[in-house]
């Protein structure tokens, strides 16, 4: 069995979605900033440090510096100096590896001999990182007079890039902090902008509950967002099919109750009325039991059409198969002609072409049969009926027209309801019950079908149904 998929609250879905938009690009251009700033304040120290290495070198190389019996103070403290500003160690290195200067003072006289020092000696000047240990080293050859080619020593220069990272830290800092302060405004407007986004949802929501207990009646518009006017509008038109079909239902049962007991009334009325006569004439007692007769046989067709709406309505069963449509409209025509001939009533099909068609044949019988008998039924004495078979290349068309009496045009669009007649006077006499379109429209609605009237009052009508020759489950 599978388990029940819990639905995500829209709450949820939008505050993640406001944060995604909202906040997570935020943080990124925050990470991509700082970085960015970071590796460019470590680029320009070392283009910094490698042309003041440069610049000293050459100083160095005038002077003279390393072939002089007195150091030339003057350039020590610029050293010096230079090693402070950028948090670093100038190293004087002579030709025969000695350190001759250092700005810590801890390595005067000692050997320094390393892979940038060589490769400097060899006329190279080196620049170099080291991201582990956040540190630059440059170096660059002394010459031993300007313009010559003789090196006479190596400029050594490391220099930290804590401060920088520690700047970079500081920075972080305060941008973590005006983050923070950021992500409690941005929560708050998003915690805003959802409770103004959902309000009308919510209200519509509330709208919904009061329905589903049962307040078919209660107001649903939302007309704040258009698609919350769109689902309210939908809704309402439920509402109103959901109301109209109660009525419907209310009106059917008591329609049905009041047939019911119409003939069962009726039968006691005249049982009653022979019962209290004494030597009743056989001519009467007669009379009296053809009209029982005549009741039950009422009652028995009432209940064979409820039965017959019911069993369609509740089971969509189809038995469907290809079936002649010629062959079948002429064998309920040939079915009908007696009833029709008893009145003087002409009944004329005329098919245009051969049809098979997919269908269910018992039920599109009853169907073409209520047509047809109504067609009778409601006629004229002497009057016409008249059968169209046709078809086109997806669907076939039945078309009934008498000359009857004809249906005043206000009440077309309702004779297909239940228990509906036009003239009940005129229904009773023919044995009606109300039922028969009823039944006929399901049928043709069960086929994917469409059925409509064409009529009016005292010139007779037309029906025509149109069904789909391959039915499509």
């Amino acid at each position: 069995m599978s388990r029940k998929r819990k639905a995500l609250s829209m709450k949820i879905f939008l505050a993640a979605m406001l944060a995604c938009i909202g906040i997570l690009p935020m943080f990124l251009q925050a990470l991509m900033v700082l970085g960015s700033y970071q590796q460019n304040q470590i680029d320009t120290r070392g283009l910094e440090l490698q042309n003041r290495c440069l610049i000293l070198s050459n100083k160095l190389s005038r002077s003279g510096y390393l072939d002089a019996d007195v150091k030339d103070t003057l350039l020590d403290n610029e050293m010096d100096v230079l090693a402070d500003i950028y948090s670093g160690r100038i190293v004087v290195v002579d030709k025969n590896y000695k350190i001759v200067h250092d700005s810590f003072r801890l390595s005067e006289g000692r050997i320094q001999i390393s892979e940038e020092v060589l490769q400097s000696f060899r006329g190279e000047s080196i620049s170099r990182y080291n991201r582990d240990k956040h540190y630059f080293i440059h170096t660059a050859p002394i010459y031993e007079a300007a313009g010559s080619q003789n090196i006479s020593g190596v400029l050594v220069s490391v220099s930290s890039t804590e401060a920088i990272l520690d700047q970079t830290e500081a920075v972080r800092d305060k941008a973590s902090l005006f983050q923070l302060l950021s992500l409690i405004i941005l929560g708050a407007v998003i915690c805003g902008m959802i409770y103004v986004f959902m309000k009308p949802i919510n209200r519509f929501r509330e709208k919904l509950f009061q329905v589903a207990s049962g307040a078919l009646d209660t107001d649903i518009s939302e007309n704040t967002y258009r698609e919350t006017k769109e689902m309210s509008e939908s809704v309402k038109e439920t509402l109103k099919k959901l109301r109209e079909a109660d009525a419907s239902r209310q009106e059917f049962v008591a329609n049905v109750s009041h047939e019911l007991k119409t003939p069962i009334t009726s039968i006691r009325v005249l049982a009653d009325s022979l019962m209290s006569m004494e030597d009743v004439p056989a001519e009467l007692y007669r009379e009296f039991m053809n009209d029982i007769s005549d009741e039950i046989d009422r009652e028995s067709k009432i209940i064979d059409d409820l039965l017959s709406l019911v069993k369609m309505e509740k089971t969509a069963e189809m038995n469907i198969s290809q079936v002649n449509i010629n062959a079948l409209v002429e064998q309920i025509l040939k079915r009908l002609r007696p009833i029709a001939a008893k009145r003087n009533i002409e009944i004329t099909l005329e098919s245009m072409r051969e049809v098979t068609a997919d269908i269910d044949e018992v039920k599109f019988s009853l169907a073409l049969n209520n047509l047809v008998e109504n067609a009778i039924k409601y006629n004229k004495e002497d009057g016409w009926v008249r059968v169209n078979l046709d078809a086109d290349h997806k669907f076939f068309y039945v078309k009934v027209s008498d000359s009857g009496v004809g249906i005043p045009e206000e009440f077309c669009n309702k004779i297909f309801e239940r228990f509906y007649r036009v003239d009940k006077a005129r229904s009773r006499e023919t044995g009606g019950t109300g039922l028969g379109l009823a039944i006929t429209k399901s049928v043709v609605q069960m086929h994917q079908g469409a059925i409509k009237v064409k009529s009016k009052e005292g010139e007779g009508s037309t029906f025509t149904v149109r069904i789909p020759l391959n039915y499509i489950p």
